[in-house]
């Protein structure tokens, strides 16, 4: 029987805002309007990098990949999030949600660690600055890059096998907008302790280690910046460390409320809420983070407008 009620199973369900009513209207444009800035703002992030020669530097390359990373985390949950907003149609094939959970995991971890290399980064540049050069080259900045990300992903190939190796025998209505990762082992009909368990060991490490490498590295970065005789000097070693130290913040923040907790702490309503902060608003946050707090960057983007913006005709009495 359960061979067979599994086999039936080849849809899911994604019922996260279908209780709202007449609300998803007015929710579906204000994500709509969130998500076509978070594109903008990541996609001028990525642009102002990549075009002026003054952020050619580690730490403008780290957040042009995260920029990157973040643009394709929110095409892989926002879209269909959307869809579902304005649809009475609120299915996700089962090959969809895999992919889907799949990309999303992948994503975030890398995340994860993109954001802790950052903060080596700071460390080296602070803490080490003549070696600066030698030790964040443009090869350890590739290798670092693509570490993280084949971590993340690889990480995300042993959540998909825990969560899709679960028979799916019972209900196949999701309690999210998206297949999480929490939302879709519910649903499985025999005893996953220890898969979750292992799964909860994996937001350890992707969190947790990483916070600490992280707290270790700013723990050197103030001893360091206190120990400068200048108080501008101070105010300009902090300021540099001031919007990834935002970062950091939010990003952890949210995620380990989410994952560092036993699956009978779940509650749906706050769950769905608090994703909404990570999967949404945090893309967001991170390049404007970056562009308000940056003197940088925006003495970039003003370069760049000006280089390339049309020039002015000039009229020949």
């Amino acid at each position: 029987m359960r061979r067979q009620n599994q086999s039936v199973i080849t849809e899911f369900i994604l019922i996260g805002f279908s209780n709202l009513g007449d609300l998803q209207i007015p929710l579906f444009f204000i994500f709509l309007l969130v998500y076509l800035t978070t594109l903008m703002a990541n996609a001028t992030i990525m642009t102002v990098t990549r075009l002026d020669r003054a952020l050619h530097t580690p730490m403008y390359f780290f957040l042009f990949v995260l920029s990157c990373s973040e643009t394709c985390y929110s095409l892989v949950i926002v879209p269909k999030m959307l869809t579902n907003l304005l649809s009475t149609s609120l299915t996700i094939s089962f090959s969809g949600c895999a992919a889907q959970l799949y990309f999303f995991v992948g994503l975030a971890c890398t995340n994860c660690f993109l954001i802790a290399v950052m903060g080596y980064d700071r460390y080296v540049a602070i803490c080490n600055p003549l070696n600066y050069t030698l030790i964040v080259s443009r090869t350890t900045c590739m290798q670092l890059v693509l570490g993280s990300s084949f971590c993340g992903f690889l990480i995300s190939v042993v959540v998909n096998v825990l969560v899709f190796s679960v028979p799916f025998c019972a209900s196949n209505h999701i309690n999210h907008f998206f297949c999480d990762i929490s939302s879709v082992i519910k649903l499985g009909c025999t005893d996953t302790k220890l898969k979750e368990m292992v799964i909860f060991f994996l937001s350890i490490l992707v969190l947790l280690f990483p916070l600490v490498l992280i707290f270790i590295s700013y723990i050197f970065i103030v001893s360091t910046i206190l120990k400068i005789s200048s108080v501008e000097g101070q105010c300009k070693a902090f300021s540099t460390c001031a919007s990834h130290l935002t970062v950091v913040i939010i990003h952890y923040g949210c995620a380990s409320f989410i994952y560092l907790r036993p699956t009978s702490l779940y509650s749906s309503d706050k769950d769905r809420l608090v994703s909404v902060t990570y999967t949404v608003i945090t893309p967001l946050l991170n390049p404007l983070v970056y562009t308000l707090r940056n003197k940088e960057v925006k003495m970039a983007l003003r370069n760049v407008l000006r280089r390339y913006s049309f020039p002015k005709t000039v009229l020949v009495s």
